[in-house]
């Protein structure tokens, strides 16, 4: 690990303004994802902003009736959230299905939304990736694919975003709340904060240098029943071969917004208009303009199987 310098902020428009004043600066709560790759030197960060104590560590209602999740809210406390559980079920199932207790523990809501890919050709630094170091190039193109991106990827990258909440969070109409250096605050709703890769695969989320994640909101609850689904090599601490997360209706209408097949937790409103239709027609709306390659090709039927499986548990709940 190379050196860095630290320093704990006092406020979150400090901690913004800390980052930007440190060239090569990061911010860092949980950790999990982030010391793993200073260790490979993936990430070399020359000064660390702890945030931990900026109090961003509360659930809270809103006056909308919906919730507000501090960035520094724990997995483990976030899904054992009696509000959670009862009202935004797919949340709390997302969380228990994402890594291990332990990690849960440390994890934060920001860190989550913000966790970097798990594609092996990022974490080895004798291999090219565009994500690591622009205009390096792809070595995953060409290479073993079989965990890799079959909708919104490019010629500059095609790895997938792993997180697990990140996929409940867009199935549930999150909004991401921020504040920049100069203290302005800022909201993006979940749909725009993840990017796809296009020629700028290191350009993750919509986020401007030094902008600190201070909450996350969550809508007025849509009632429903809540699922998650996570489909992996082994039964835990793997990453999502695909995932559906939905909110089915007793007549059938929903939403629905799928992991492990982008950069990006991936939902087409169109998809939610075909539920009722079934989860072929359902499928056929989220995976239109897919891209596959001899290893992920199965992703596509994967999807429809694990989307009738799920609808079929909402009618079974029903």
């Amino acid at each position: 690990m190379k050196p860095f310098t630290y320093e704990r902020a006092s406020s979150p428009a400090e901690a913004a303004a800390a980052v930007v004043r440190h060239p090569g600066a990061k911010f860092i709560a949980g950790g999990t994802n982030l010391l793993d790759l200073m260790k490979l030197q993936i990430e070399a960060p020359t000064h660390l902003v702890d945030v931990n104590g900026l109090a961003l560590d509360k659930v809270e209602a809103t006056p909308d009736g919906g919730l507000r999740i501090g960035a520094l809210v724990r997995n483990t406390a976030l899904a054992a959230d009696e509000r959670v559980r009862r009202d935004y079920g797919v949340l709390s199932r997302a969380l228990l299905a994402g890594a291990s207790a332990q990690l849960r523990n440390k994890a934060t809501t920001a860190g989550n939304l913000l966790q970097r890919t798990r594609c092996p050709y990022f974490y080895d630094t004798d291999q090219a990736c565009n994500k690591r170091q622009p205009g390096s190039g792809c070595s995953a193109l060409g290479g073993h694919t079989r965990q890799h991106a079959v909708l919104g990827a490019s010629q500059a990258c095609i790895a997938t975003h792993p997180s697990d909440m990140a996929v409940a969070m867009r199935v549930l109409d999150a909004t991401v709340e921020t504040v920049k250096p100069d203290g302005a605050r800022r909201v993006i709703p979940i749909a725009d904060f993840h990017r796809l890769p296009g020629d700028t695969p290191q350009i993750e989320t919509a986020l401007q240098p030094g902008e600190l994640i201070t909450s996350v909101s969550l809508p007025r609850p849509a009632g429903g029943t809540h699922i998650y689904r996570k489909v992996r090599d082994r039964a835990s601490y793997a990453f999502a071969l695909v995932s559906v997360a939905a909110i089915v209706q007793r007549d059938g209408t929903g939403r629905v917004a799928l992991g492990g097949v982008a950069h990006k937790p991936w939902r087409d409103e169109a998809a939610d208009a075909a539920l009722p239709q079934g989860a072929k027609a359902a499928a056929a709306r989220l995976l239109a303009g897919a891209q596959t390659t001899e290893d992920n090709a199965f992703k596509l039927p994967l999807v429809e199987r694990t989307l009738a499986a799920v609808l079929a548990q909402a009618r079974s709940a029903a």
